[in-house]
């Protein structure tokens, strides 16, 4: 069976020597085997994981919980479990179809509020601070920094508190959607500001058309197409792990 050098498995991914030692640090590889002279041996196992790393930890969405799972999917396959990476895998996957759905359903909901002017035959709601951002998921403190960054605008009850009804609800949760695909502040603010300025507006144009004065990085951060990515990876990540799997015990 092969074994590696740190430059060759470094090499191998296009990546620095240290990095592949800081992912041994933070627990993202097993531990290679070492000669007696201290130096490490790599092994198949070794350039798959580093390979898994690379896909796992490329993606854009980062909120939602999806960092925190690809994360997770690694350090399993470094201890190595397959089985439980495998099942993390799938998980991370059906975090990014719902994500995917809200957007979706974000998107509509938008368009659905131009074409019949605002007119909803939904129930009136009326929720404290507290019980919004339970309802989306988000914190309280995410939540008013919303309100201090100018994304919402929300009425107060008779006792002073912050009243969201029906309409301060479906624009959170568009936001909520934007904020978790990883659209930065400014981006969510110019779609809210063309919605409330226009009469009809395409929701995907006005997510990636850039103004004069914004920057390409801004510009080029399209919801749906960071979720089509992640998606993409996810399955990618899924073969691999269950390939590794398969190949296990020639890995070692």
């Amino acid at each position: 069976m092969p074994h590696y050098t740190t430059s060759q498995i470094a090499q191998a991914a296009c990546i620095h020597p240290n990095t592949v030692r800081f992912y041994e640090e933070v627990g993202f590889i097993t531990k290679p085997a070492r000669r007696p002279n201290g130096y490490r041996v790599y092994t198949e196992l070794h350039i798959r994981q580093v390979a898994l790393i690379r896909i796992a930890m490329r993606a854009e969405v980062l909120q939602c919980g999806l960092r925190k799972k690809a994360v997770e999917i690694v350090q399993l396959c470094a201890l190595p479990d397959m089985d439980a990476a495998i099942a993390a895998a799938k998980e991370y996957a059906l975090i990014i179809e719902a994500e995917r759905a809200r957007a979706k359903s974000a998107i509509r909901t938008v368009e659905a509020q131009l074409e019949s002017g605002g007119v909803s035959d939904a129930p009136p709601v009326s929720l404290t601070r507290r019980e919004a951002a339970i309802k989306l998921g988000i914190t309280t403190d995410t939540l008013r920094n919303w309100e201090l960054n100018g994304l919402i605008e929300v009425g107060r009850m008779a006792n002073g508190y912050r009243r969201y009804d029906r309409a301060a609800m479906e624009r959170l949760n568009i936001i909520r959607t934007l904020r978790c695909a990883n659209y930065s502040l400014s981006a969510i603010l110019r779609l809210m500001n063309k919605l409330s300025n226009a009469d009809t507006v395409e929701v995907a144009n006005a997510l990636n058309t850039p103004e004069a004065d914004e920057d390409v990085l801004s510009a080029c951060d399209r919801l749906l197409y960071a979720l089509s990515l992640a998606r993409r990876d996810a399955k990618l990540i899924l073969r691999t792990l269950k390939d590794m799997k398969k190949d296990f015990s020639t890995l070692q």
